[in-house]
């Protein structure tokens, strides 16, 4: 039994799901999200509740549950609160500016990187050395957060480069005379 897929998905105000098939489409203040379940599973709504149950009881039918369960909570979420990674640069001189839809990043290479902001993401930079990655696909969100921190990962030795805001970064001692 998934513990997770037992659970209905609540539906705050002002969001309405609904089911067509093993498709579910939401709609909320942030915008329209849809997920296509695999046939292993059920999907239904009624009072403000989407209930996912497994058609079955194979190990695929039981995976699939909690996991679509999931996907349909995370859309729920990204339509009314949307998703939100936030990414921050260390290192003399790196910097991200925006210009129009383009991320300018300075991160000590020879030439300035351009990243292109995809299509239903939003990208700022309130600081030279932030940037705010959101949108209301939790998946798109954090690739998209993901690109921009691979232009420059964090080293271990100085710790530059572009790191998510709460992350660890192990640290090596240099070399010894």
């Amino acid at each position: 039994m998934s513990r997770i897929g037992k659970k209905p998905v609540e539906l705050p105000k002002g969001v309405t799901a609904s089911v067509s098939g093993q498709t579910v489409e939401v709609k909320g203040p942030k915008g329209t999200r849809s997920f296509t379940a695999t046939d292993d599973v059920t999907l239904s709504t009624a009072d403000d509740t989407v209930t996912v149950t497994p058609r079955g009881t194979s190990k695929r039918a039981r995976q699939q549950w909690g996991m679509v369960r999931s996907q349909v909570a995370n859309l729920v979420a990204g339509v009314t609160t949307g998703f939100k990674k936030e990414l921050e640069i260390q290192g003399v001189g790196y910097r991200a500016a925006m210009a129009g839809n383009v991320l300018k990043l300075s991160l000590g290479y020879s030439h300035e990187v351009n990243f292109e902001v995809p299509a239903g993401v939003t990208v700022t930079a309130p600081k030279q050395t932030e940037i705010v990655v959101e949108g209301i696909d939790q998946q798109q969100v954090g690739q998209v957060a993901a690109n921009i921190r691979d232009w420059k990962r964090p080293e271990p030795y100085k710790g530059k480069g572009i790191r998510y805001k709460d992350e660890f970064v192990f640290r090596k001692e240099g070399k010894k005379k």
